[in-house]
Formats: C-alpha cells, structure tokens, sequence
C-alpha cells in the first residue's frame, strides 16, 4: 500500500488501523535540539479525541501518546521520532453486519476492488482514526514553527446552513476553544450545537467547514512550479477524510472580481514590505508573501449514519443496511486540530527546505 508518507524534508509516516493494537506515526527530518512540550502534543490529541462532548461519538478512548524514539530529556535528537497511541476501546462486533455489505459513501468497495481485501472494522486505514497520527505529528511540527513565531489556528465557521459570517480579523479566535463546536462567535456555536443535535436525533449526520488562519509566515516559503504552497496546503487538506473543496483568499469569488480589485497592492509599513489588502490570502506565485495566510476547509456529511440505506452485497446482491455503532453526527468540531496539524505538516516541511536552500 502506497501513500502512507507525507512531506520532503519534515517527513511523517503513519501506520495502523482503526480496530487494531493501534495508531502511530514515524518522524523523518524534525531537527535536533528542539525542546518539546509534551502536554500539547496531548491537548490537540485531547482536542481530537472521540467522546469529549455531547455532539461526538461516544467511542471512549483516553489517546494517550507513547513517545518510543528520537527524544531523550524532553529534547529532540535528530532521529526518527517514534509515536504510538494504542486502541481500547474498538467494538468490532458493531462491524459483523458490514463483513459481507458495502456502506454507501464508505471506502469499503473502492478499498477492496483495489487490493481484493479489506478491514471491513471501522474502515482500517481509510478510518478518520487515522489523523491521530496527524495531530501527534502536527503538534510537534507546531512546536517547531513557534520558535519562528508562527501560528496555526483554526475553527468551526459553517455546520449545514448555519454560517459565521463575520471575518476572521474581527473574531478571537481563542474563543473557539470554549465551545464544544470550535467557534468562536458565541452566538453562531449555539446555532450551530442546535443543528448537529437536529440530526443525531435523527439518525443522521451534516457536514461543516472549517476556516484556517496562519500569522507570522515568513516571505519565502514555497516552490514556484509544482510545489507551491497553496498547492500542497490544498493536498494536504484534501488527504483528511471527508473533506470535499479547499478555497484559499477570495477563492471562488474571485471570479466575479476584477483584476483591479482583487489585486493586493504593496506598501512600505515601518521598513517592511507589506500588502493593502489580502486576497490573495498570503500567496503570490506559489510563494508566502508574508500576511495572513488563511484558507476554509469543506467536509461532506458523515457517511455512516443509523437509517436504513440500500446496498450491495460482496455477492452483487441488494439489500438494506443498517449500521449499528458509534459515530459522529458532523466531524467538523473534531477536525479542527486535524485540519491545524496538516497545515503545520506544510509549513514546517517548506520552512526547512527553504532554509537549507540558503545554506
């Protein structure tokens, strides 16, 4: 199985499954000497976990991350960094009605028409467990980038119809972690917990977006070609599960824009070069310009859900499912510190490669 790995220089590869011994991540390339606060590392593992709230699966596990290789006395080494979080909660029996049927919008007949087998328990790899070993990994590239100043934050601005329109700039975004939605506009999390609610009730699930802003990014940062920026941010987001559209800047209102409006004009504040505005959400050729980088992040409905669906079975005969389990009504509030460790995986990777091309 290929695609396992991510990044060039800051370099991760995940392995394990949903229902077995566990989840865990290796780090190719993170620098020596780093100090690590391991405590983060947790809170975002904590920030992602199943169970923490009433609009959540009520799958309990605790996510506690082992630490096996690459660190001695709280500081990195150079080498791989080993990461492990183990399974102990996983009821694979809720699977037994699935063995023999395909869930509709799942990756169950996709995954065995390209391999001829699949972990039909939670999905095996394509399950969102997964990103656990995103975020451990995301958290210590966010370590890394903090002694550059830069920071990585998202949060939950749209579930269904339910919409925060007001602008990340005029929003504290450390309101988010308040709400058990992630959004930092109070009145909005209400809206929005009300809807999730509507639909768990119901049986079914919604989908939501979520917003991502990036301060303090240095100019320099990205390949002008085939890697730039904005392009392996969008790759990076779309590896999520669930995720359906990544719109940078202005995105697809830019077409109804013209070129003198949407044209991010320069200016000397203080000695620094700067931008009057930002439409171009911190990317110009592929390459950071400086400003606020920010992007939003669209995850469909939740595929499994507990009505009736129709289906196919291994033996090509139909049928009605009806799955039974624990699962999310809408997975944006848990992705949150998925979608910040992704983009942290980015940064990190291009801030090293920039610096060792100017050795």
């Amino acid at each position: 199985m290929a695609g396992n790995s991510f990044g060039q220089i800051f370099k991760i590869t995940t392995f394990g499954e949903s229902h077995g011994l566990g989840i865990g991540v290796v780090i190719d390339g993170c620098p020596a000497g780093l100090t690590l606060d391991f405590e983060k590392i947790q809170h975002d593992l904590n920030r992602r976990k199943p169970g923490q709230s009433s609009i959540t699966t009520t799958r309990n596990e605790d996510d506690a991350v082992e630490i096996i290789s690459g660190v001695f006395d709280g500081i990195t080494l150079g080498s791989p960094i080993a990461m492990l979080v183990k399974n102990k909660d996983h009821r694979s029996a809720d699977y037994d009605t699935v063995k023999n049927a395909y869930r509709p919008s799942h990756a169950d007949f996709t995954t065995e028409a390209k391999y001829g087998i699949r972990d039909y328990r939670g999905g095996g790899r394509s399950s969102a467990r997964e990103t656990i070993a995103r975020v451990a990994s995301g958290a210590i590239a966010k370590q890394l980038l903090a002694t550059e100043n830069i920071s990585i934050q998202a949060y939950v601005s749209q579930v269904g119809d339910v919409k925060c329109t007001i602008p990340y700039t005029l929003l504290n975004l450390e309101e988010a972690e308040k709400s058990i939605v992630r959004c930092p506009d109070a009145a909005t999390a209400t809206k929005m917990i009300a809807k999730i609610d509507e639909v768990r009730q119901d049986g079914d699930s919604i989908g939501g977006v979520i917003t991502c802003v990036i301060k303090n990014c240095p100019a320099g940062l990205g390949e002008p070609v085939f890697d730039k920026l904005h392009a392996d941010l969008a790759k990076a987001m779309m590896s999520i599960n669930a995720t359906r559209a990544f719109e940078i800047g202005d995105g697809f209102d830019a077409v109804t824009m013209r070129g003198s409006m949407h044209n991010d004009a320069f200016a000397n504040q203080d000695g620094k070069i700067v931008t009057t505005t930002n439409h171009s959400a911190g990317i110009q050729g592929g390459i950071s310009n400086g400003m606020d980088i920010y992007f939003r992040v669209a995850f469909k409905p939740v595929a499994t859900i507990s009505k009736q669906q129709q289906t196919v079975t291994t033996d090509k005969e139909e049928t009605t499912l009806e799955v039974t389990g624990r699962h999310d009504p809408c997975v944006v509030p848990r992705a949150v510190p998925i979608v910040e460790a992704m983009a942290a995986l980015v940064l990190a990777d291009h801030w090293l490669r920039q610096r060792s091309a100017k050795l």
